[in-house]
């Protein structure tokens, strides 16, 4: 998944088109402020061209729920996992993918229902903690976020990770190539 954050619209959706070309099938746009509101409808314009689904990002309230839904937004990505930003996010028709960093964590969103989740910060994390929270819990689908790069996205993939979430390392050009062989 690609994390395009704090660019503006034609960057953004200039970025999303080449992960889209490269075979990247989910990109989120963080919606934090009014600015990146814009941001997201135009990239969600460019991927409904595509059939691809954009979601928004740092979605930590109810109240963004509502807004990145009028926005067109897919899904729903957070930090942190909080039932009621799931539910409605849910009920407005968008999975949520919540961030957890703790067993007692992934419990909680498992309890609430859900399946996927986003452990956060990966690189703090680690892949060691992908695969030791994966023991306990088989079924689930985790995405690593936070601090992923072309350096050590495998390593979270063979360690059990389902996807892996690039954001800041998109900015480099030369990192590109080399996540792109992950696809």
């Amino acid at each position: 998944m690609a994390i395009l954050r704090g660019m503006p619209a034609a960057t953004t959706v200039g970025l999303a088109t080449r992960a889209w070309d490269l075979g990247v099938t989910a990109v989120e746009i963080p919606a934090r402020d009014p600015g990146s509101m814009a941001v997201l409808r135009a990239a969600v314009a460019a991927g409904a061209e595509r059939g691809l689904p954009v979601g928004a990002g740092t979605v930590i309230t109810t109240e963004q729920v509502r807004a990145v839904a009028e926005a067109g937004a897919a899904f729903t990505v957070a930090p942190g996992f909080d039932p009621e930003v799931m539910a409605a996010s849910e009920a407005a028709g968008m999975p949520h993918l919540p961030g957890v960093a703790t067993p007692t964590d992934v419990q909680a969103v498992l309890k609430a229902g859900a399946r996927w989740v986003k452990a956060f910060p990966a690189s703090v994390l680690g892949a060691d903690w992908i695969k030791a929270v994966r023991a306990p819990f088989p079924d689930l689908r985790i995405v690593a976020t936070g601090g992923v790069d072309a350096h050590n996205a495998q390593a979270f993939l063979d360690a059990g990770a389902s996807m892996v979430a690039v954001g800041s390392a998109l900015a480099d050009s030369d990192q590109i190539p080399r996540l792109a062989e992950l696809v």
